[in-house]
């Protein structure tokens, strides 16, 4: 139990949580530390003085510092980092040599400690806190803690405000199972206190400050208030001078320390406080009514306020709306019950002996992690118009026929509950700010419902379904993926879509795999070395010996010289502005015809697709507005830095790729002419250090301020400077069953970029090449228009190079 001596809030939690553990545990060891203690001689005075002072005679001071932690954030981060960066190495010491199976906080400088260890890689048994204030501020609540207990559901609003990326959940209060509902005339008796009339306790903390003197006074001055008790606490100058007070009625009784707290709270009518913090909780689990009376600066404010909201208190900023709710008590017996019934039913909806045993076995939970460069860079990409997110179309193939797709959904849905937390991609949550680095955060659980949907359909409707799913953005308040069944009288196919800065198309396409595969993933394969170059688009980084580094820094400055003379890219129809409606064309060819066809003509396979799909592009422009010799595109082709593997080893999620451009030839040619320009245009481009130049610019762009940042990614990621994205990705040789179903086929589907119409994904998937084209709306049929025609190209070209390369599935393979 970490602690502080400073009033007795944070110690009084701390010994209820202790009263629990030996319920639950009997014979456990505990062990209290006082952080202030730790963290040094004279520490803990000198925080107590500067805390009276400041409550008692600058709060202003006080506001513009708990203010400050609200609307600032860095500061508020520089004051968290400051203090854990202290707390912390000291803390370590004792929690070490103690070796703890649990590591519990109540104090807030504490829970700093523990999360600067924690995002050290140490501590690594359950670690929670316990916030005992109603309103957790940015000081209560870190992102590495394992678990935070609030007050309310109100609290636990407070506590996302301030971490958004903060485990949290409510809880009872946190008070010894001394604090319970008993008979008042019992309680006033055990208590010495007078048997009759209506009791109005002031109780103010151990310290008793704040405006104590002048809630005795406007209390004494309604007539229904029989007796004042006021508990000074270790205030002896506050007790010394109200029994210096003419009282001939006897109706004040103020009190020094009292060591039953329990009884004395049962004893009131109304107990009334200024600060919201462990005496308001021993109240409500009294069942006692709460007034909160000119609340003292900064968080006892903030927890009036919020009491109030959640109807567990009654606010009262001045004598004159004390006055006045003194008198509404005192007269209508009623509406003290209710405020009563209202509080109980709040303070005994759960057991806080339960609900510390679950601290005990807590899963480890991570706070914000910072997005790589890559990763950000999609998500400064994404606007209104062109949302980032990357997606794929799974045919599933022997599918029983009575199988619907709810039934689908609900296999799916036990899926992601069976494994989702072992693939980090499904549970990252995007965090971002105006101003602040975008960054991910862990969800603890998955509700496979916010991400799953099904239906079944005729073949007309799959096709408004389909577009419908892959043009409505990705909802970002939650893990962004999602998975939908959608099951026609023919076809069985699982479209899934992700933000493109969860990962690339490898991450992606991994990710599902490993999610609905039904048999285990094999162990990763031994590291493999590679060729230098690029090989199916993958692009290697060179070695790191002396001559390899040397001829490496020529290539990057090759690289950056192609850089910059590739300046903007040929006008062209296929660019303009964006809208946010698309359309998409689908295709698969069988990859026996794409090889033999690649193997005639002497390329890779990777080769001949980009060739067919400059030779399908070339054919819509001849169509539209004429081609001319020498005419070109420019592409912008996505490469892997990956190793080379397929995706049934494990993939780390994140985009691993860097963008080159290339200048597809498009102008009049034959095909077979086309497919030679192809491969020596991309032969030659694997070592004009493109690759390496441009995975430098994109880490460079990613220490740019946030803002600067996202301008930047938004100039260049646009139609100025390419006209269109062609994605040639490796897959699988051997696909994956799900549910006893054979993954048949996959198509990739893209995301375009600011004023480009055309984007194409390309996939190797067992017995056939998916593609996949997403269009702007605005272009009309061009997605179906070019899948069609990279259709009649492949097959002319298989027609020349092969007799027994079987012809492309109509129903199944083309939409």
């Amino acid at each position: 139990m970490l602690s502080a001596d400073i009033g007795e809030g944070h110690n009084a939690t701390a010994s209820a949580v202790e009263e629990a553990a030996r319920t639950l545990w009997p014979g456990c060891a505990t062990r209290r530390l006082d952080t202030l203690e730790v963290m040094g001689p004279g520490v803990g005075p000198l925080f107590r003085w500067i805390y009276v002072r400041n409550v008692e005679s600058t709060p202003w001071l006080y506001d513009l510092f708990y203010n400050a932690l609200w609307r600032q954030r860095w500061f508020a981060d520089a004051a968290r980092r400051f203090v854990g960066a202290w707390a912390g190495p000291l803390l370590r010491r004792h929690i070490d040599a103690w070796n703890p199976d649990v590591v519990i906080s109540t104090y807030p400088m504490a829970t700093a400690g523990l999360d600067h260890l924690r995002r050290r890689g140490g501590l690594n048994v359950p670690t929670s806190a316990i916030v005992s204030d109603f309103c957790p501020h940015p000081f209560w609540v870190y992102p590495e803690i394992d678990l935070h207990y609030v007050m309310s559901e109100a609290s636990l609003r407070c506590l996302h405000h301030a971490q958004p990326d903060a485990a949290g959940a409510v809880c009872v209060p946190p008070v010894s199972t001394r604090f319970r509902p008993m008979d008042r005339e019992s309680a006033r008796r055990s208590t010495g206190l007078p048997t009759g009339g209506f009791q109005l306790l002031v109780a103010c903390g151990s310290l008793a400050f704040g405006s104590v003197e002048r809630a005795v006074d406007t209390a004494l001055t309604v007539p229904g208030v029989d007796h004042v008790v006021v508990a000074c606490g270790r205030n002896e100058q506050l007790r010394d001078r109200l029994l210096g007070r003419q009282d001939p009625r006897g109706r004040l009784i103020p009190l020094g320390w009292v060591e039953d707290m329990p009884a004395l709270t049962a004893a009131a009518d109304l107990v009334l406080s200024n600060a919201g913090g462990a005496t308001a909780l021993e109240a409500m689990a009294c069942g006692r009514t709460m007034i909160m009376f000119e609340p003292i600066a900064g968080h006892g404010r903030a927890n009036a306020e919020l009491m109030a909201r959640a109807g567990l208190a009654e606010l009262c900023p001045d004598t004159e709306a004390l006055a006045t709710a003194l008198r509404r008590f005192t007269e209508n017996e009623e509406h003290l019950r209710s405020y009563e019934r209202r509080v109980l039913a709040h303070a005994s909806s759960g057991e806080f002996t339960e609900q510390t045993a679950r601290l005990a076995r807590l899963p480890r939970h991570e706070g914000s992690r910072p997005l790589r460069a890559q990763d950000r860079f999609f998500v400064h990409a994404t606007t209104p118009a062109v949302p980032q997110q990357t997606g794929a179309v799974l045919r599933m193939r022997g599918s029983p026929p009575e199988r619907t797709a709810r039934d689908w959904a609900e296999y799916l849905a036990w899926l992601v509950r069976e494994r989702a937390r072992e693939l980090p991609m499904l549970c990252r949550v995007l965090v971002r700010g105006r101003h602040r680095a975008p960054s991910w955060h862990t969800v603890p659980e998955i509700d496979p419902w916010r991400h799953l949907s099904h239906h079944d359909t005729d073949e007309r409707s799959a096709e408004r379904v389909l577009n419908e799913f892959f043009t409505s953005e990705v909802p970002t308040d939650r893990p962004p993926w999602q998975l939908m069944v959608l099951c026609t009288p023919h076809s069985t196919l699982i479209l899934a879509k992700l933000h493109h800065c969860l990962g690339d198309g490898i991450a992606v396409t991994d990710t599902l795999v490993r999610l609905l595969r039904d048999e285990e993933p094999p162990r990763p394969a031994e590291s493999r070395s590679a060729k230098p170059g690029v090989e199916g688009g993958r692009a290697i980084l060179p070695s790191t010996t002396p001559r390899a580094l040397l001829d490496g820094i020529r290539t990057t400055a090759r690289g950056f010289l192609s850089l910059a003379r590739a300046g903007t890219a040929p006008s062209c129809f296929l660019n303009g502005p964006s809208t946010p409606a698309r359309s998409f064309g689908t295709l698969e060819l069988p990859t026996r015809s794409v090889r033999a066809a690649a193997r005639a003509h002497g390329v890779p396979r990777s080769v001949l697709l980009i060739a067919l799909v400059a030779e399908a592009l070339h054919r819509e422009l001849a169509e539209r507005e004429g081609t001319r010799a020498g005419q070109r595109l420019r592409v912008m082709v996505p490469r892997t830095t990956r190793d080379s593997r397929s995706v049934t080893d494990s993939v780390e999620f994140g985009n691993h790729t860097v963008a080159v451009s290339v200048d597809l030839p498009v102008g009049p040619m034959s095909t077979t002419e086309r497919v030679e320009q192809v491969n020596n245009l991309l032969r030659a481009g694997q070592h004009d250090g493109q690759p390496l130049a441009a995975g430098m610019v994109m880490r460079a762009l990613g220490l740019l301020p946030t803002p600067v940042h996202r301008r930047v990614v938004r100039a260049v990621y646009q139609s100025r400077f390419f006209n269109t994205i062609l994605s040639v990705m490796p897959g699988s040789p051997r696909p994956p069953h799900v549910w006893g179903d054979l993954v048949a086929g996959v198509v990739p589907v893209l995301p375009l970029a600011s004023g480009v119409g055309v984007a194409t994904g390309v996939i190797n998937w067992g017995e056939t090449v998916g593609i996949g084209v997403t269009a702007d709306a605005r272009l009309g049929g061009i997605a179906e228009r070019l899948v069609g025609r990279i259709h009649d190209v492949s097959t002319e070209l298989t027609g020349s190079t092969t007799e027994s390369a079987a012809p492309p599935r109509d129903r199944e393979g083309r939409r």
